[in-house]
């Protein structure tokens, strides 16, 4: 996984628990799902990177 992949995906995960938080802050569900869903997102790009970097390794 190449660091720039990284950091985009820790800056994803970032914003999405701010949406998170805005959202339970607010009681906006709407914002607070999509935050939800933006840390997932980011959760499953990391994990298809690690897969790729095993596959590299051998």
């Amino acid at each position: 996984m190449g660091l720039g992949d990284k950091m985009e995906n820790a800056g994803e995960k970032m914003t999405g628990k701010a949406k998170e938080a805005a959202g339970k802050m607010t009681d906006d569900e709407r914002l607070e799902a999509e935050g939800e869903t933006d840390q997932a997102k980011a959760d499953l790009k990391q994990a298809g990177e690690k897969v790729k970097d095993a596959f590299k390794r051998d």
